[in-house]
């Protein structure tokens, strides 16, 4: 093992060691309760991300071992669903535009009971800022997933002059380093990026520690189970059906 992939390990290591405690020591629960209590009330998970923050939302929703009542929306709603060409999506132009958030709302399923986990590593994009504000407006709670140290290094890129930060009822910090990257090559050079790592760790902290809740109360959480072992389909279909009209799946 070289000393770099060494290195790299270590960063990730203790990393999802201070999150791991950080759950055991209940630092978790606010958005877990927020989590279970839009269950108990029929609601959805929505999660959103742009960029690499995607992978967060993707670990969020649709997954063997996840939570059935989850939504990812995606900029590329704005295509498949919506009347944005798919040239659009080209560059980071829709990321940083807020003027997408109304779209977006537009093609997406939403319900009042539902809580909405917006990822980003910056939290100041336009389209981020803009969707939370926008979340907030409508009444849902929400919970941000993003690097205080980065978001706090950068000026905001919206209107409101606002962070991501700013706006979610809570904040989980996902501990990158400001500019991502963990180590340095020869001439100043970053590499390592270390928040899909950590950001893909929370999602599954809160998916274990909400299903740990339900099942408390005695109580069968709603989970996937993969479809690639017996019976697999037919569990997740049942379920499915439960949240039609609440839940959309695309590949």
């Amino acid at each position: 093992m070289t000393d770099l992939v060494q290195d790299l390990l270590t960063q990730a290591t203790t990393r999802l060691e201070r999150l791991a405690a950080l759950a055991g020591s209940g630092g978790l629960d606010p958005a877990v309760d927020l989590l279970v209590d839009a269950l108990d009330a029929g609601g959805v998970l929505q999660a959103f991300g742009t960029g690499h923050s995607q992978a967060f939302a993707m670990e969020i929703a649709g997954r063997a071992g996840g939570l059935i009542p989850t939504n990812r929306i995606s900029l590329t709603d704005l295509v498949l669903y919506g009347s944005r060409d798919v040239s659009d999506l080209g560059g980071s132009t829709l990321e940083r535009d807020p003027a997408v958030v109304d779209e977006l709302f537009d093609v997406s399923i939403v319900h009042p009971e539902d809580v909405f986990l917006i990822a980003s590593n910056s939290g100041v994009n336009g389209s981020i800022v803009g969707f939370a504000l926008a979340v907030k407006e409508r009444g849902h709670k929400l919970i941000a997933v993003t690097s205080l140290e980065h978001t706090h290094s950068v000026e905001p890129k919206h209107p409101s002059g606002k962070r991501l930060s700013d706006v979610a009822d809570v904040v989980i910090d996902n501990l990158a380093p400001f500019g991502d990257t963990t180590l340095e090559l020869p001439g100043g050079i970053g590499v390592g990026a270390i928040s899909s790592i950590t950001s893909a760790f929370i999602a599954q902290l809160l998916t274990v520690e909400v299903s740990r809740k339900i099942s408390e109360r005695d109580e069968v959480p709603p989970l996937y189970i993969s479809a690639n072992i017996p019976a697999g389909d037919a569990h997740n279909s049942a379920l499915e059906e439960k949240y039609r009209g609440k839940i959309r799946r695309v590949a």
